[in-house]
């Protein structure tokens, strides 16, 4: 077996824990801004969306490289794995510079486009919080790639303190420049520029440490190697189209729900964030997926890739199910500390009992098997079953359940869940059946 159960802990339990603080951070955060008011918490959960969109599209991009990476190492060959991983961190940093640029030239105009009825002072707030963090996507961008290469390392505790490292800063630059300097929204942007720049230093030095599978010590060039690019870009695009426009989807969703009112938009805010502790097991084991399966990929073994997936998406189940359950009897205790108004908290705790029950029934093969299949090259597929679910059912039963069924924030939580189960039933079909494993074999081919 190319993974150990030792093997499989070394890699999970270090990105469990780096998601869970990721997670509790973003918590921590929307605390400390919601002491400034709920059109501040509005505002950066709006310019939230913006950057996740971003950040969607610097994660596909590493995730295409690191399963390039990971291809190359199932095959014994380091030194292509080195001069994929520098091509990946060369491509991610020129793309991130270009975005943030975009974003500084134009956070009027794409704020007032997609926001533009939501209330003057929330908008304020989203205006200061987009120019700030818009300056650390390239760091992002470079700590992102780096991160995904140290998985294909099967090598997560580095990712996991170089975390530890940018969420004390994150936290207590928050604490100081919130509470101390009272700089409000912009007391939550600058401690996350520095952070994330903070990071990607850190990570792109220990890269290039020789004594690591893979390294870029001596393969730092100006010139594009297309061939890399182009195997890089068939994982990282398809991945990257689907990530974008599902975060599109959303950003479009947040304009139905700013026409809710300033109530909704906090207790969506907060919502996301606690969902998102909700879903941890299932991102973090997913981002191992990757890293498993693009090197069972690279060793041509088809019967390892399903017995890992298995093994992974029952783990994930669990560990889901028993976070769920939690989230089911406290959620009333939790969304007290965000101190919300009363109509804002009783509207969230419904919600989040709502999502637990999903999260347990259909979420894990609706986010989690995909990943098997990207890292296997069957991209395509996904893409087109997340494009099409998220467009038909997400937006367009949102738009159904709140203008003509008069369900508020609610129906489009509902609708969310609704896109998960076609998702899911999508992904199972593919998977039990063979249609992806030619797919991974032509891919196989190719490299």
């Amino acid at each position: 077996m190319l993974y150990s159960g030792k093997d499989l802990k070394k890699l999970i339990f270090p990105l469990v824990f780096e998601q869970f603080l990721a997670i509790l951070v973003g918590m921590v955060d929307t605390v400390m801004i919601s002491s400034v008011g709920e059109a501040a918490v509005s505002g950066v959960s709006l310019v939230d969306n913006i950057n996740i969109l971003v950040i969607n599209i610097c994660a596909a991009m590493a995730t295409g490289g690191a399963v390039v990476a990971g291809h190359f190492l199932g095959q014994k060959d380091e030194e292509s794995a080195g001069n994929a991983a520098w091509q990946l961190i060369l491509f991610s940093a020129a793309a991130a510079l270009f975005i943030s640029v975009c974003l500084a030239l134009f956070h009027r105009q794409l704020l007032a486009i997609i926001f533009g009825n939501v209330e003057e002072e929330v908008m304020s707030s989203a205006v200061t919080y987009l120019l700030i963090t818009a300056v650390s996507i390239v760091p992002l961008a470079v700590y992102n790639s780096c991160a995904a290469l140290f998985r294909a390392m099967n090598d997560s505790k580095t990712t996991m303190l170089i975390s530890i490292l940018m969420n004390m800063i994150n936290i207590a630059g928050n604490a100081i420049l919130i509470y101390g300097a009272g700089m409000g929204v912009a007391g939550a942007a600058i401690p996350t520029a520095i952070s994330r720049t903070t990071a990607a230093v850190l990570i792109f030095c220990l890269l290039n440490h020789t004594g690591r599978a893979i390294h870029i010590r001596g393969r730092m060039t100006w010139r594009i190697d297309g061939g890399l690019i182009k195997k890089i870009l068939y994982i990282g695009v398809p991945n990257g189209v689907e990530n974008s426009l599902f975060q599109l989807g959303k950003i479009l969703l947040l304009s139905l729900i700013s026409t809710l009112g300033t109530f909704a938009m906090a207790a969506n805010a907060v919502c996301n964030t606690i969902a998102g502790f909700n879903v941890l097991p299932g991102q973090a084991i997913g981002l191992a997926l990757v890293s498993v399966t693009a090197v069972c990929v690279g060793a041509g073994d088809i019967r390892q890739t399903r017995y890992y997936t298995r093994k992974l998406m029952l783990v994930t189940w669990i560990s889901t199910a028993a976070l769920s359950l939690l989230l089911l009897f406290f959620a009333p205790w939790i969304i007290k500390v965000y101190h919300l108004s009363y109509e804002t908290e009783q509207l969230a705790v419904q919600i989040i009992r709502y999502h637990a029950v999903m999260a347990i029934l259909i979420w894990i093969p609706s986010f989690t098997l995909p990943n098997a299949l990207r890292a296997a090259g069957d991209v395509i597929w996904t893409m087109f079953v997340a494009i099409g679910s998220m467009w038909v059912f997400r937006i367009g039963a949102a738009y159904v359940f709140e203008k003509y069924l008069g369900m508020g924030l609610m129906g489009v939580w509902i609708a969310m869940t609704i896109d998960w189960a076609f998702r899911a039933a999508c992904y199972e079909l593919r998977y039990h059946g063979h249609r992806w494993e030619r797919v991974l074999e032509r891919k196989t081919e190719r490299l």
